[in-house]
């Protein structure tokens, strides 16, 4: 056998074996690669034998890296990304010009699209692609140079930059909202509540928000979606009640498709913020772009683009 030149497996057998790294998981990384999980299997025994040491642990419910595992993943996974953003530099040409932004699917479609036009008429040199995913792993992949994340501010490798709080209270469709007029925060778990399983477990749900409230329930009735724009489709379409972050919202409750149920009103727990990897300079143009999100996030902390008749509520019902 012809020795390789430095000593190390086929580049497909370490292809498949970060993949499955990165999802912890041969079924995901044989959807990835378009093959089998028998082939993934296969690729990841030949690893381990030319190796000698098992780099997955074998769970009932999964895969799990072992100590080696963990060390070749982090190398690998560091290499793959370098060789990624040289193929697309390469591809791409002039940097300077292209950023890609990476957020969740409901602060895309409510509050950053809507916004987006500014930018494009200040600068319609510049290109920015959109990274659209509500799974936080989506956001590591190498052309990402900034990101909007809600949650508490750290996050491992990543430079953070705070922009803006919320808040969170119950919205629904106007007849739907009519119709229960005579409601209080004690009486949604009676109500059919829209959930969102998020991805991320940073944005709470029913379950918490009715729990910092205070307020007794037992199962929370009512449908689930993986998406927070859908849940607020089927509200604005008389549903049930979704949780409302009032970023989000203030739109449609302005247009008058969504309105607020009952008093209830919370601070979320987290906030917005902007990030961007620790030791790697940003281009021109994610510069550019950050400059401008930081200037849309000033104006969104002023309420210069509130609407004027969204109410805030004070009652003795509303906890601040």
């Amino acid at each position: 056998m012809v020795r390789r030149y430095y000593d190390l497996p086929s580049l497909t057998t370490l292809a498949v074996f970060e993949a499955s790294a990165r999802h912890r998981s041969f079924k995901l990384a044989a959807d990835e690669l378009n093959v089998t999980p028998g082939a993934v299997s296969r690729q990841i025994k030949a690893i381990e034998e030319e190796l000698g040491v098992p780099l997955f642990n074998r769970l009932g419910t999964g895969v799990s890296l072992t100590g080696a595992g963990e060390d070749l993943y982090a190398v690998l996974s560091s290499t793959f990304s370098r060789t990624s953003e040289a193929v697309r530099m390469i591809k791409r040409g002039d940097r300077t010009r292209n950023v890609t932004l990476a957020c969740t699917d409901a602060f895309a479609a409510m509050w950053l699209i809507p916004r987006m036009l500014d930018f494009w008429k200040r600068f319609p040199e510049l290109t920015v692609d959109h990274l659209i995913s509500d799974n936080t792993r989506d956001y590591r992949r190498v052309e990402v140079e900034l990101r909007v994340r809600y949650g508490f501010g750290a996050w491992a490798g990543e430079t953070t930059e705070f922009l803006f709080d919320d808040t969170i209270y119950p919205v629904c469709g106007p007849a739907f909202g009519a119709q229960h007029s005579a409601s209080l925060a004690k009486d949604l778990p009676e109500l059919p509540l829209l959930h969102v399983d998020w991805a991320d477990s940073d944005w709470p749900d029913w379950d918490e928000i009715l729990g910092r409230a205070q307020i007794p329930h037992g199962p929370n009735k009512g449908r689930r979606f993986s998406k927070f724009t859908t849940a607020i489709e089927a509200a604005q379409a008389e549903q049930g009640v979704a949780v409302g972050w009032h970023r989000l919202v203030r739109r449609p409750l302005a247009e008058g498709k969504l309105v607020r149920l009952t008093n209830l009103e919370i601070m979320a727990p987290g906030g917005y913020y902007m990030t961007w990897n620790d030791g790697r300079a940003l281009s021109p143009a994610a510069e550019v772009l950050r400059s401008w999100i930081r200037e849309a996030a000033s104006r969104e902390r002023r309420g210069g683009d509130a609407p004027a008749n969204v109410p805030h509520p004070s009652s003795p019902d509303a906890l601040q």
